[in-house]
């Protein structure tokens, strides 16, 4: 019998969802636009998903990193990361 790889099985994947450009952008209180601006400056990490151009995400792990780097305090976050 074969074993699937599901997000409760697969010791790897990340429980926590990845966030929207939309939300990047809300939490850092920026136009979405300066998040993708961001993203194709490779500073902020992102990947598609979906069938065409798909959705980007942004792996939480990333968007605290970005944070970090830049010295911005959680307590000048618009939301919780």
């Amino acid at each position: 019998m074969q074993e699937n790889s599901t997000p409760e099985t697969a010791g790897s994947v990340s429980r926590i969802a990845p966030l929207r450009a939309k939300q990047v952008a809300a939490a850092l209180r920026v136009d979405v636009s300066t998040v993708y601006l961001a993203i194709r400056q490779g500073d902020l990490p992102a990947y598609r998903v979906g069938a065409g151009r798909g959705t980007i995400r942004i792996s939480r792990a990333a968007f605290e990193q970005y944070v970090a780097d830049r010295g911005i305090p959680a307590s000048d976050l618009a939301v919780a990361s």
